[in-house]
């Protein structure tokens, strides 16, 4: 597949990274009338984006989160390309895949202001159906630690120590997997293993 080249980058690329085509788009109106054509017929893209300090333009991170959400795609993964641009993945949403409350709030916005399109509401109505929106796991910013995790650590000094010595984003890597469980057993299980890996003095994996 061959990138296309977006109108701020003066050389056309032919690559593609993990099967996925890299396109470079100048801003987030290109993104959306891209989506609004393909959102059904490719597993997915890779954006090829300018690094701050550079003079290329691209979508910013606003309007990559508000393109995706209207056409029921998510935002994946980053890498580095180069040292003037860097890829982010972004593909369809997947049947049963969990919302966080950021998207939540975002999508609720983008309703308000007739923004949403039938890809994207079609999703929200299956995570309303589901439960998922309503299970909609909370920001590294808004994450608190949740009465069961907070029980099992005052249940065991150790753990709880270890805990409060790890860093934010491992503190909420811990929570964050405790919201992502589907069934209340997957839940009790990882938070067994959390406690037991805290309590033996290395971090939850």
């Amino acid at each position: 597949m061959t990138a296309v080249r977006g109108k701020g980058f003066p050389v056309e690329t032919v690559e593609t990274v993990e099967g996925l085509a890299v396109i470079a788009f100048g801003d987030g109106t290109e993104l959306e009338a891209w989506l609004e054509q393909h959102h059904g017929d490719t597993p997915g893209i890779w954006l090829l984006l300018a690094k701050k300090g550079t003079d290329l333009p691209s979508p910013t991170a606003d309007e990559i989160l508000d393109g995706t959400l209207v056409y029921g795609w998510i935002t994946g993964k980053r890498i580095t390309r180069d040292e003037r641009t860097y890829l982010q993945k972004i593909t369809p949403r997947r049947p049963r895949s969990l919302w966080s409350q950021v998207n939540v709030r975002q999508v609720e916005a983008l309703t308000a202001a007739g923004r949403m399109r039938e890809p994207g509401l079609a999703e929200v109505r299956a995570a309303r159906a589901d439960g998922r929106w309503e299970a909609a796991y909370p920001s590294q910013k808004d994450a608190t630690v949740p009465d069961d995790l907070a029980e099992a650590l005052a249940a065991d000094p150790r753990a709880s120590a270890a805990f409060d010595a790890l860093g934010k984003t491992d503190r909420y890597l811990v929570i964050l997997s405790l919201w992502q469980a589907r069934t209340a057993k997957t839940r009790a299980a990882r938070l067994a293993r959390a406690v037991a890996a805290l309590a033996a003095g290395g971090k939850p994996r």
